[in-house]
């Protein structure tokens, strides 16, 4: 766990904190704890040399996280070792976790996640949210956070933080939903309907999907587009482990970059938006299927695998349309790879020969690699749960004032 936070500033050890004695500390604080989570079980002599910092001065900074709760002692280290062993290190299983949450066209989902990056609990609600008010979806999404909360609480856990995951643009104060074209929502402060006493963070599911690839995938390098897609289809690009963000926070729009611009009506008010040909209401209706309430992805993979040529079809268009859309941003930005998450990851196998094939005919240099995300439908959410965890061990000492 050493990624940099979501929010675009410096992370864990590198983050802005005054340079003081406090700050130092709170820096050195911020170092143990993801040494010991990213490498760990680690001794203190291991953690001092990975730090650079003296045993004695671990040793402190040691006792103070486990005096919090953030680290425990699990007891000598392995065999093997030269010399006396020293006790193991790890961050706890128990106190602070990061509860994360997602805003879905269709479902709500909640779960909390300890400071080992373990889910502990998870509550899943499906319904239509498209058209209705806030008010009623943040009251049916504010059970489910109790409901996990209080499933948490009974393993030794309570919240760091809440980290809500939306189809749409966000403002920069990471609490107002200033467009969600699906759900029909404006400027919406969803920090007025959310339960108070946690600290909230919202961003774009785009961004917790990219943010959870960076920090959950395998092999997944920092500089990459990743792109995702339920009704509605969005983008977030990673440059250097960081997101770029734009100057109001929308980058990413790319389920409304125009792909034929004389296409149909979009709900942004656009014409001919990439949504209206990838989106999985666009897929369903080009191969001739009812939309469904549940499980479209379901569906639409079943049917392309038992050779249903009008959903392979179909996809084929949509992988077309994405190739497209993704041709500008690829030739503008460079990334070292493109990376299909959510509903596109299950499709994959029928959109990407038609995908690559636009990509390698448009793009100016060597054709970009697209590869698809292990963690699907699930990077949202796991990204926003992650997202607070990451603050806990970016800065340890901010939880510890909470106590």
């Amino acid at each position: 766990m050493t990624a940099p936070l979501h929010d675009g500033r410096p992370s864990g050890p590198g983050r802005s904190l005054p340079d003081t004695q406090q700050g130092m500390r709170r820096r050195n604080l911020s170092r143990v704890m993801h040494a010991v989570g990213s490498e760990g079980p680690l001794s203190r002599a291991a953690v001092a040399s990975r730090i650079g910092l003296t045993r004695a001065a671990v040793s402190s900074l040691v006792d103070e996280l486990i005096r919090w709760g953030l680290l425990e002692e699990l007891g000598p280290e392995r065999p093997g070792r030269v010399g006396r062993p020293g006790s193991a290190l790890a961050v706890s299983g128990r106190g602070p976790a990061g509860i994360g949450a997602e805003i879905g066209v269709d479902h709500l989902a909640v779960c909390a996640v300890d400071l080992r990056g373990t889910l502990r609990a998870r509550a899943v609600r499906h319904g239509v949210n498209r058209g209705r008010a806030p008010g009623p979806v943040i009251a049916e999404l504010t059970e489910l956070v109790h409901q996990v909360v209080a499933a948490a609480d009974g393993e030794g856990l309570w919240p760091a933080g809440l980290a809500v995951a939306v189809p749409g643009l966000v403002a920069r104060d990471g609490r107002t939903v200033v467009r969600a074209p699906n759900l029909d929502w404006h400027d919406t402060d969803l920090g007025a309907l959310l339960p108070g006493g946690i600290p909230l963070s919202v961003d774009n599911e785009a961004n917790f999907g990219a943010l959870a690839e960076l920090w959950l995938g395998t092999g997944t390098p920092h500089d990459f587009l990743h792109v995702s897609a339920e009704i509605g289809i969005g983008a977030a690009v990673v440059v250097d482990g960081q997101l770029l963000r734009g100057r109001r926070g929308f980058a990413g729009e790319l389920g409304h970059v125009p792909v034929h611009p004389d296409g149909p009506a979009c709900a942004c008010g656009g014409r001919g938006c990439l949504e209206q040909y990838a989106g999985e209401e666009a897929v369903l209706r080009a191969a001739g299927l009812e939309p469904r309430e549940e499980d479209r992805v379901g569906l639409l993979a079943d049917r392309a695998e038992k050779g249903d040529e009008a959903v392979r079809q179909a996809l084929r268009d949509a992988g077309t349309a994405l190739g497209i859309a993704l041709t500008g941003a690829v030739n503008l930005l460079d990334p070292e790879t493109v990376v299909l998450g959510g509903a596109l990851a299950a499709l994959s196998p029928w959109l990407l020969p038609s995908l690559e094939a636009e990509l390698t005919g448009r793009t100016t240099g060597p054709a970009c690699p697209v590869t698809v995300s292990g963690l699907g439908s699930e990077g949202p959410l796991l990204g926003a749960a992650h997202s607070v965890v990451r603050t806990v061990l970016d800065d340890p000492a901010a939880v510890a004032e909470r106590l």
